[in-house]
């Protein structure tokens, strides 16, 4: 009753009440003093980081602590030395690689007797690339000199560097050896959550052939990849409306471009594959299009975006199924039938009352009327009227759009066209289909962006005919007619 247990300084049966403060005392002193359990020493803070051990390009910083402990306390867990990434401006050409300068070091030097010197040069082909493995120039054999120093890179065009005999490569923390990595939002160590991830399906046929919009990818985009399968073309254009790819009825040919602070990299296969790929982040709105040569299969796009950009991408992706000019709602009349048939007792709907008879309008019949018209407008197109509206002293026309021509930025199936006066030359019939020749008009203030039917101008009734009187198809590859600009 009462004795310690040799070896155990903790386990003791009933002590009795007047020596428990004492037994106490005498354990807690013999355990942090001389007893079996022992814990751990602690660190003291980081010190502050060295210079970069390169003067340009890569190099490594490092920077240490110390294990303090009690003589028979066991060691600190973790490491004496953390070595971070430094990254300089990239060294100028013909500037002597770490590697070279530390093999020459030795050039004149006897190494493997007392006489005979040798010049060194890196060798690349032992197994450890962390040794020092120097080739003697003009002979078979290389020699290792112990581990390189800290900082040289482990091989031509390698990430990783060379620490404490080890190769290791950055986390996205710079720390070497760290397992830190970016996640898909961008953010270093990150679970994805601070970014949605948007996967779609552009699934539109189209109803002509030209550029059509297949969607909006916003500012911040990450890891965006495109791909679809078919002989038309994906096409990107900057917020310039300037094209980055494929733009003007060009192919571009396959590479990397500069687009939005980052690498676009087009592919094109033999076959009819077409692929976008971009790590991001843009730092600028894309408008991905595709210049439609047969109907759309369906073009797959994916790209990661932060959450406080989804809502606004949501809206401009829902705008661009309207015009690229047209930001009013539309107000389309739904299209009759051939043979229309009205009961008797509705009167049939129009948009506004007949005008006055007008004037007739002079003839703009003739090869060269036409080929004047094609090289002066912005837009040559075939077009079915679907309604027609005065407004004050103009007229405007909504038009669905057949076949493109000739477009100098993207036509959508749906269509305002503004004509001049009440009256104007040539006065366009309802469910009639037109060859039309139309200009970008472009207020002052950029308030207004409209395509314009000008007085006197070229609209002329469609017939199979007119594709073969001097209006060019302009298919990729194949324009007959050139104007002078």
């Amino acid at each position: 009753m009462g004795k310690l247990r040799p070896g155990n300084p903790l386990c003791f049966r009933r002590p009795q009440p007047l020596r428990n403060l004492l037994l106490l005392l005498w354990t807690v002193l013999n355990c942090s003093l001389g007893g079996s359990a022992q814990g751990s020493g602690e660190w003291t803070l980081w010190g502050s980081w060295s210079p970069c051990s390169s003067s340009c390009g890569r190099g490594l910083s490092v920077r240490s602590r110390r294990c303090i402990r009690l003589p028979r306390e066991e060691l600190c867990w973790g490491n004496t030395h953390e070595y971070r990434l430094c990254q300089l401006p990239d060294c100028p050409p013909g500037a002597v690689l770490f590697r070279d300068l530390q093999c020459s070091l030795y050039n004149g030097h006897p190494v493997l007797g007392p006489q005979k010197t040798y010049q060194w040069v890196p060798f690349y082909g032992a197994p450890n690339q962390c040794d020092l493995n120097c080739l003697a120039v003009g002979h078979a054999f290389y020699h290792s000199f112990g581990r390189v120093l800290d900082g040289t890179p482990c091989s031509p065009g390698s990430q990783g560097l060379c620490v404490a005999g080890r190769c290791l490569s950055a986390g996205c923390d710079g720390l070497m050896g760290s397992d830190a990595r970016e996640d898909h939002c961008g953010r270093c160590g990150g679970a994805n959550d601070s970014c949605l991830f948007v996967q779609r399906v552009f699934r539109d046929a189209g109803a002509f052939a030209g550029y059509w919009n297949v969607t909006l990818i916003p500012e911040g985009a990450r890891h965006i990849r495109v791909a679809h399968r078919s002989r038309n073309h994906l096409a990107l254009m900057v917020s310039d409306g300037s094209y980055v790819l494929n733009g003007n009825w060009a192919v571009s040919a396959p590479g990397t471009y500069e687009a939005a602070g980052t690498r676009v990299v087009y592919t094109r296969a033999t076959g009819p594959e077409e692929t976008l790929h971009a790590a991001g982040p843009t730092s600028q709105d894309l408008l991905l299009q595709v210049l439609l040569q047969e109907p759309n299969p369906g073009i797959e796009f994916e790209f990661w975006l932060p959450r406080e950009r989804y809502g606004p991408f949501q809206e401009q992706a829902q705008a661009l199924s309207w015009s690229l000019r047209q930001p009013q709602p539309r107000e389309v009349e739904p299209q009759p039938p051939e043979t229309p048939v009205v009961p008797a007792a509705i009167p049939p709907r129009t948009l506004s009352p007949s005008p006055d008879p007008c004037p007739p309008c002079p003839d703009t019949r003739g090869r060269a009327h036409r080929l004047l018209h094609y090289c002066g407008s912005d837009f040559v197109f075939r077009a079915r009227v679907l309604g027609r509206l005065y407004q004050a002293q103009e007229t405007r026309y909504e038009v669905r759009v057949q076949l493109v021509y000739k477009n100098r930025s993207p036509l959508r199936a749906l269509e305002y066209v503004w004509a001049p006066g009440r009256c104007p030359c040539p006065l366009l019939a309802l469910h009639r289909e037109y060859l039309l020749a139309a200009r970008r008009l472009v207020s002052s203030d950029g308030t207004q962006d409209r395509l314009l039917l000008p007085d006197a101008g070229y609209a002329r009734p469609w017939s199979p005919a007119e594709d073969s009187r001097g209006i060019p198809r302009a298919h990729l590859g194949k324009r007959p007619t050139h104007c002078l600009k």
